[in-house]
């Protein structure tokens, strides 16, 4: 069982204050709150966002959106990558089929009814650009409610931890594929893959090469005491320009760095407790930047979550559709096929009741949700009525609940 208690709590705390701090703001004095969000820190640096002159202009929306978010993703990734890699990851071999392709259905549901939303209010030509909005799931909060609906030892958490962690790796996947911050320039991607590359090299595979039959290991151990960390800090900053630069959403711009990173030789779960006995350098980064990441994302719900009630509109019900319909048909019917007709089966004491609730639960869209909002259309009603269904998306935390006392789900304590 991962006990993920903690690390999971805490981020949804201070996400969700940030989130009802900026709703609070943004609704007694709107002037005031998209004042501070989008007053120019810095003008003709070599960060922020392009205008229309041509000149990078600095806000805190881009600092915390495009900069700072980028180690929520890093954490992110390092899961998923370790989860893919390593020994005994939950997300290799076929354990992991029938969580995987739940996802799919988990993200291709909220396609299909945001869409069909747009069409019903005929204005598909309007909003189509946000039909990923509602992909996501919110792995803080869907834990959290997941382990009030099914209880902490149901073996329903396990899969769900597996499909949201898949789920936000689509989701990056989609912001990187379909969302470019600016005009492409895919050639600005040899400086973040190069970067990657070179510290690979330099830093993991030539000191073990020189090593080679000595059982001491000088040049490893030089690396590992005296450079530390630094070498792959350069290169990720090297790498998060390069994204920039590109035109890809710069948050994205550490994953590259995440692979060659030195890792432990076994996985103990997505945010299990045993990594934090783990000294290999990954996980010692990890732990090094969690509570750095706890107040970013209190300053993510404080920049992104600022919209007005009146904002309410087609994009809301489009979104808020797609999430709580979607999502919870998506992955009942992809899931149902996994496990019945492709007889992969579903975790031993879980069935597919369980399935259906698992499906409400994940439709909380909220962090992941407000973020493709703020890149998929620009500031405006548009926008604004879309992070509105994404924060109304924890409705689905009560949908939730119900659902699994409808249906009879079994709570399983220990």
């Amino acid at each position: 069982m991962y006990r993920v208690w903690n690390i999971i709590s805490t981020y949804s705390l201070l996400l969700i204050t940030g989130a009802v701090a900026a709703l609070v703001w943004a609704n007694i004095a709107p002037e005031s709150y998209h004042h501070v969000v989008e007053t120019p820190l810095w003008t003709g640096g070599p960060f922020g966002t392009i205008g229309p002159d041509g000149v990078r202009v600095l806000t805190l929306h881009y600092l915390v959106n495009d900069m700072l978010m980028a180690f929520f993703f890093a954490i992110a990734a390092k899961e998923v990558w370790e989860a893919v890699i390593l020994k005994d990851g939950s997300l290799r071999g076929r354990k992991a089929l029938t969580p995987l392709i739940a996802t799919l259905g988990g993200m291709a549901g909220p396609v299909a009814v945001y869409l069909l939303i747009a069409v019903l209010f005929g204005v598909l030509g309007e909003i189509q650009h946000g039909w990923a909005v509602p992909t996501a799931t919110d792995i803080a909060f869907s834990y959290l409610v997941g382990r009030i609906v099914f209880g902490p030892g149901h073996p329903a958490i396990g899969f769900l931890l597996l499909l949201a962690i898949a789920d936000d790796a689509g989701g990056l996947l989609i912001l990187a594929t379909f969302y470019p911050s600016a005009p492409l320039v895919p050639g600005w991607l040899l400086l973040s893959f190069g970067a990657a590359a070179a510290v690979f090299v330099l830093c993991n595979w030539l000191p073990r090469r020189l090593d080679r039959h000595k059982q001491d290991r000088p040049n490893s151990t030089w690396v590992r005491r005296v450079l530390g960390f630094w070498p792959y800090a350069i290169a990720g900053a090297l790498s998060w320009y390069g994204f920039q630069q590109a035109g890809i959403h710069a948050a994205l711009g550490l994953l590259p760095i995440v692979p060659v990173i030195p890792h432990a030789e076994r996985d103990f779960g997505i945010f299990a407790e045993g990594e934090r006995h783990q000294t290999d350098l990954l996980n010692s980064i990890e732990h090094a930047v969690k509570m750095p990441v706890e107040w970013v994302l209190l300053l993510f719900g404080l920049m992104n979550a600022g919209v007005e009630f009146s904002a309410i509109g087609a994009p809301t019900a489009a979104v808020l559709g797609g999430l709580m319909l979607g999502k919870p048909v998506g992955i009942l019917l992809f899931g149902w096929f996994a496990a019945r007709v492709l007889r992969l089966g579903l975790p031993k004491g879980m069935e597919m009741r369980d399935l259906f609730v698992l499906g409400c639960v994940a439709a909380i869209g909220f962090t992941v949700a407000l973020f493709v909002a703020a890149v998929a259309f620009a500031p405006g009603p548009h926008q604004d009525a879309a992070k509105m269904g994404a924060l109304l998306s924890l409705l689905s935390s009560f949908v939730a609940i119900a659902a699994g006392r409808l249906a009879g789900v079994r709570r399983v304590d220990r």
